[in-house]
């Protein structure tokens, strides 16, 4: 059973950066339907049991994975910020070098980190 703590009844808005939300648009509806139970969960400040963290960003960021008729799909967000869940990227793995997450899909995460820590605090300041 998932829990949600019963202090964060209230849904945090989801944001998508870049192209994440096109990009999981064009997953699977079986792989969008549990990722986004999983972004639903995220908002109301639980966490799917198959959400586990992103290396190399720090806390509060998360990847889900979820395998399809033999293709793997991730979607990478954040929790770092109070009142928003950022999905920063999503994709399909076709990494030929095993398990190991492709370099231009890690510095992309990377960037998209940024721009959502400078939409947060552009927006609180106002």
């Amino acid at each position: 059973m998932v829990r949600i703590p019963y202090s964060t009844s209230r849904e945090k808005p989801l944001h998508w950066v870049g192209s994440s939300k096109k990009d999981y648009q064009a997953f699977p509806t079986e792989v969008q339907d549990d990722m986004g139970y999983a972004l639903g969960l995220a908002q109301l400040g639980g966490k799917h049991p198959h959400a586990k963290p992103w290396k190399g960003e720090g806390g509060g960021v998360f990847e889900i994975v979820e395998d399809h008729r033999g293709d793997t799909f991730r979607a990478v967000y954040t929790v770092r910020f109070a009142d928003v869940v950022y999905v920063l990227h999503a994709f399909q793995k076709k990494s030929k070098t095993g398990i190991k997450t492709p370099q231009e899909d890690a510095s992309l995460v990377a960037e998209r980190l940024k721009r959502a820590q400078q939409d947060y605090e552009r927006t609180r300041s106002t």
